[in-house]
């Protein structure tokens, strides 16, 4: 089977769709809009979502877990949640099939099996875990209430690619519960800051903090908070999201608690979530045409070895060499496969493992024996060099720290110069369509003049930076006075 992939200059989006599957992470499967996560996908996800967890234990947060059904009546009860998830919603109408009598061998819908209430199949869980918090909560000291779940959820969507936008897609959401408007922002922040380090030192991702505008915000929430981060192609991805709900959840859902005084208020809320989006994210950032680029702390296989021999006897005597530096380089932590296959020759091996991004290829054969040396390939950089035995587990151990930088830096260094700022229209479309990535411009901050824009364009505002100065300036569009600068993009 041919492993060439489209190159990203020919095709981007066909690069990216022929390099998930071809590199054994997802496919299309037999259900619309859904995907199989292969198990080389699904053990970056695990890596992902380890760290993650990590973090948010770390943070004070519990996991639980919460119901896939939603009823009709719950759903509806925030409003603006409701309207916001509304033309995304699968909803459950039945709980029985029966043999069709005039089709044997098929099932049809039961009549007669009709559910009193519609059930939502969750878009997002704020409805059934706010109408849960109402029964956890009583007095100031249930507070604050800090929970996680690990879950899937369901947005019916109508244009889907793998990992970026699926019908059913892997997330984590957070849900926290507060006595005071300050510590649930101080929540939000925090969640956004714990994403912002994942994404930058786990993944190997620049982001730019920020809020979103009000068009842009999460549906039911006072405030939403952002990590955005920048593709290859130019467009942006929303990376994460943390939302500080204000009180419109516990009110929707009666949530309140005897402050000290013993008065009832209502709690403040706060809700944040990734997906396997950051899939997506990952493969977009680091990748090239021969394949995946992975950053070793995401890497499933770390380091793969490739003997290169004629007879039996010079593979037992590579096998003996490379099995101690195995084991060397397990008690440093670092995940190692020996691929021994006898079914495929050392250059099949090297453009799978190459497609695949495993950062660190060595391979071994009679000659490194006899000199005592290991040739070891960076997939980040194409580049070889050979290497002396001695010390080798260190210096692969410290090379894939290195690595892990380096694409950080590669990343970082292809943002920083794609942020244009632009004083005019003319320049803001000129920028958009020949160079891509961020455009820093001038807002008037109404939503009118970010919808023509995005009409015209197709560039939404990504985010207001949080560090953004405060300069008076000229509306990009209207030329309205404005306070400052913010991002747009097109984006995933």
């Amino acid at each position: 089977m041919s492993k060439n992939l489209t190159t990203r200059s020919e095709d981007y989006s066909k690069w990216y769709n022929e390099l998930v599957v071809k590199a054994d992470l997802a496919e299309n499967s037999g259900v619309r809009g859904c995907m199989v996560i292969k198990p080389y996908g699904y053990a970056i996800w695990e890596k992902m979502q380890a760290e993650l967890d990590r973090k948010f234990k770390e943070t004070g947060h519990e996991n639980a877990y919460f119901p896939l059904f939603v009823p009709k009546s719950m759903f509806e009860a925030e409003e603006k949640n409701a309207e916001g998830f509304a033309k995304e919603c699968a909803i459950v109408t039945h709980y029985r099939l029966k043999n069709d009598p005039d089709k044997p061998g098929k099932l049809m819908v039961d009549p007669n099996a009709k559910l009193e209430e519609e059930l939502i199949v969750r878009p997002t869980s704020e409805a059934i875990i706010w109408s849960t918090y109402k029964g956890w909560v009583q007095s100031y000291r249930d507070l604050p209430l800090l929970i996680n779940q690990w879950a899937n959820v369901v947005r019916w969507e109508m244009r889907t690619r793998l990992f970026l936008r699926t019908a059913e897609f892997l997330w984590q959401e957070g849900h926290t519960a507060h006595a005071t408007k300050d510590e649930a922002i101080e929540e939000s922040e925090k969640m956004m800051n714990v994403y912002a380090d994942f994404a930058e030192n786990f993944m190997a991702i620049p982001v730019v903090k920020g809020i979103k505008t009000e068009t842009e915000r999460f549906a039911g929430a006072e405030e939403t908070y952002c990590i955005e981060a920048l593709m290859q192609d130019g467009k942006a991805l929303q990376a994460g999201t943390s939302h500080f709900l204000g009180q419109n959840f516990a009110k929707a859902f009666d949530v309140k608690f005897a402050n000290a005084e013993g008065k009832q208020e209502y709690v403040w809320g706060t809700s944040w979530g990734v997906s396997t989006r950051l899939m997506g994210a990952l493969v977009m950032t680091h990748s090239d045409d021969k394949g995946l680029v992975l950053p070793p702390n995401l890497a499933p296989i770390q380091v793969v070895i490739v003997p290169i021999y004629k007879t039996d006897e010079q593979l037992g005597e590579i096998t003996a060499e490379v099995n101690v530096l195995i084991e060397a380089l397990k008690k440093l932590n670092v995940s190692v496969k020996y691929d021994s296959r006898t079914t495929q020759k050392p250059g099949f091996k090297f453009a799978e493992w190459e497609l695949k991004g495993v950062p660190v290829r060595i391979a071994v054969g009679p000659k490194d024996l006899e000199n005592g040396t290991f040739e070891v390939a960076r997939r980040d950089t194409l580049t070889k060099e050979v290497k002396p035995k001695e010390g080798m587990a260190t210096y692969i151990s410290d090379l894939l720290v290195q690595i892990q930088e380096d694409l950080f830096n590669r990343a970082l260094n292809y943002r920083d110069s794609h942020i244009t700022e632009v004083n005019n229209f003319e320049e803001f479309k000129a920028v958009l369509n020949d160079k891509g990535g961020f455009v820093s411009a001038h807002w008037d901050g109404t939503a009118a003049t970010e919808e023509k824009i995005k009409d015209l364009t197709k560039a939404t505002i990504r985010c207001i930076p949080l560090d953004r100065l405060e300069e008076a300036g000229s509306c990009v569009f209207t030329g309205a006075e404005s306070k400052g600068r913010v991002l747009f993009a097109k984006a995933y």
